[in-house]
């Protein structure tokens, strides 16, 4: 009996991030033929149109995230109902029968911001998107206990010189969080932006270490739109503002050659996190390392 009850307690789903059977799983391919890849490196810097869901993507049960293969720098939310993978079967665009037999659906919209936990960069006055002049390279690799998806930004003028901006999501087997991370990986220290964007009639609240959103994103993206939210964990150290502008809430950093943040989202239809107090609430309080 003891060993039955061991067992249980490690295979239960807990929204505290203790231990849980869960897996993650990546997804790249040109649209063309949908041959998965491992990497795609490319001299023209924008291949938003031409590679499947737009960018190099990852998930775990509860959200797919993907990096966008242009120059905003922008990570999108794949939102889910069920704890469950997905990519594999639907690659980001499930049918209307599909979601009506449980599957999520693509309802966050970015618009011209980084969207949940993107990364531009800070010229000092301005926010600069990650415009490459020496092509992109897309990677991502499926692991046993974690996944990553990568984006290399190569040759983006900043300030006097020239700069390379990695983006790498990390996905594991233990948390329903995505870790998010940035480095010039030229060796130059740059200022990084990154945050969650919102739409009218949010639910917002933020504060040090902190910032969470909840609520529906414009209906032009989805003909049944759902309350979507959020959230980002960050090092209050790292960063030098955090301001609130008309579509997000922005992070500068302090300079850097690297940044770590920690991002989740959760929708309506989930069992638990399915309403704006509650995923606040489990933002203000989520556990990262």
């Amino acid at each position: 009996m003891k060993h039955l009850l061991k067992f249980a307690a490690i295979a239960a789903c807990s929204l505290s991030g203790t231990l849980y059977a869960q897996k993650t799983d990546v997804s790249l391919f040109w649209r063309a033929d949908s041959v998965q890849l491992r990497e795609i490196v490319s001299d023209e810097a924008v291949q938003y149109n031409f590679v499947g869901h737009h960018g190099p993507a990852i998930e775990n049960p509860y959200m797919a995230l993907r990096i966008y293969f242009n120059n905003s720098g922008a990570i999108d939310v794949y939102s889910k109902k069920k704890f469950q993978l997905e990519l594999a079967d639907c690659a980001w665009y499930p049918t209307e029968a599909e979601q009506a037999a449980g599957y999520g659906c693509d309802e966050y919209k970015v618009g011209s911001t980084v969207g949940l936990g993107g990364i531009n960069l800070w010229d000092g006055s301005r926010v600069q998107q990650l415009v490459a002049t020496q092509g992109r390279i897309a990677r991502v690799n499926r692991g046993k206990k974690e996944s990553t998806a990568e984006m290399l930004v190569k040759g983006v003028a900043y300030k006097n010189g020239m700069v390379d901006i990695l983006i790498r999501v990390r996905m594991d087997n233990k948390h329903r969080y995505a870790i998010v991370e940035a480095e010039c990986t030229s060796g130059q220290e740059v200022q990084f932006v990154t945050g969650v964007n919102f739409h009218p009639d949010k639910t917002m609240d933020y504060g040090k270490g902190y910032a969470a959103v909840w609520g529906v994103h414009p209906p032009d993206v989805s003909q049944a739109p759902i309350q979507i939210g959020g959230g980002i964990r960050y090092n209050a150290d790292d960063m030098e503002s955090v301001t609130e502008t008309a579509d997000m809430i922005r992070l500068v950093s302090k300079p850097a050659t690297h940044l770590k943040t920690w991002v989740v989202s959760a929708g309506e239809k989930e069992k638990d996190l399915n309403n704006a107090a509650a995923f606040i609430e489990y933002v203000k309080k989520m556990k990262v390392k």
